[in-house]
């Protein structure tokens, strides 16, 4: 029987949407990788191992770092008290206030150096309670600014000022004289009669008349003492507050060549020194009323040498009441001026203001 060879196997069709089959890739070794002499840094805390024959070091001890202090909170601003005279003061000057307030207790110190605990110890001046524990208040604010401008807001120039204020009082015993009792003739030397249209009293100084002159300048020590208390009571009527100036008005009528003796220039002279070393800036205005002749021509004389700001707050007026008037007028009502000098109030009334007391 013949055998019939088998049919040849024919290869698989394929596909045409089926991809060839991939070229197999042969791995390849990768590159060794390439060493260097020096080795990498890497950011590993571990320390770096010890060259050969390097002195060893030791290892660092971190130093303890103290907590941070924490900053003290700020201290709240003290707002400042105000009132109607404070409410005027200029940047410049609260700022020289700051400063002269830092002064206050060893100006306390300075001025009175019998009283150890004179720091922290309140004083009063012209009325006014200076505590050194509280010096934030709207008066003694006022009080002090009267020092600071008369010294052009130098608060170091201001401070010794101040103190010399408080020395001299002490030593003059300036709290004793409204106790002390003087001569009657005194009385017609001086009237403190009505105020002015913005709360200013009016002060009157009257250098002739009728007084006796050779008695009241005999003793220039108690002169000196009463035209002192006389200037503590027109003091004593400025409440700081709303109102700390005075006007003056100084009557020369019936004053001559010939009372013009070596006591009374003394006198005069320690009076004015006084006024101005101790009493700073507490005259709004000076008027200088029948003054004679050759008076009138020293004041213009002398008013070349005197501080603008004094010129400023004094005037020379007539003789009349009429010319007198037309200078006080325009600040003090007709009724609140006597009528000698140029007012409607009666004559009785201010004579019986003699003496510094106020009508």
């Amino acid at each position: 029987m013949s055998k019939t060879a088998a049919p040849a196997a024919q290869p698989a069709p394929t596909s045409a949407a089926e991809p060839p089959a991939p070229t197999p890739t042969v791995p390849t070794d990768p590159a060794p990788p390439v060493t260097t002499e020096m080795p990498t840094q890497t950011t590993s805390d571990a320390p770096a191992p010890p060259q050969p024959g390097a002195t060893p070091v030791p290892p660092t001890i971190p130093t303890a770092t103290a907590a941070p202090t924490p900053a003290a909170p700020a201290e709240p601003e003290v707002p400042e008290p105000q009132n109607t005279l404070t409410e005027k003061f200029t940047g410049f000057e609260w700022k020289a206030l700051a400063e002269f307030r830092k002064t206050v207790p060893d100006a306390l110190a300075k001025a009175y150096t019998d009283r150890p605990d004179a720091k922290t110890t309140p004083t009063t001046l012209w009325g006014v309670r200076i505590d050194p524990a509280n010096l934030v208040d709207a008066r003694v604010s006022v009080v002090f600014m009267k020092f600071l401008r008369a010294r052009n807001l130098n608060p170091v120039a201001a401070s010794e000022m101040f103190v010399e204020t408080l020395r001299w009082r002490d030593e003059f015993k300036v709290d004793s004289l409204l106790k002390e009792e003087f001569p009657e003739f005194f009385d017609q030397l001086g009237h403190i009669y009505g105020r002015d249209k913005e709360g200013r009293p009016v002060v009157y100084n009257v250098y002739g008349g009728t007084a006796d002159l050779e008695a009241v300048f005999g003793d220039v020590d108690r002169f000196l003492r009463w035209r002192v208390a006389f200037m503590e009571r027109s003091v004593a009527l400025l409440d700081f507050a709303t109102v700390d100036q005075a006007i003056q008005v100084h009557d020369y009528a019936g004053v001559s060549m010939s009372s013009r003796t070596p006591a009374s220039k003394s006198a005069a002279a320690q009076a004015s020194n006084i006024f101005a070393s101790h009493y700073p800036e507490l005259l709004y205005k000076k008027f200088f009323v029948n003054v004679p002749g050759y008076m009138a021509w020293l004041f213009w004389a002398f008013k070349a040498v005197l501080p603008a700001a004094t010129v400023a707050k004094m005037s020379v007026v007539g003789s009349s009441p009429r010319s007198i008037g037309k200078a006080l007028l325009p600040l003090v009502a007709a009724e609140e001026l006597p009528k000698r000098y140029g007012g409607a109030a009666d004559a009785e009334v201010f004579e019986k203001s003699a003496a510094g007391r106020e009508k």
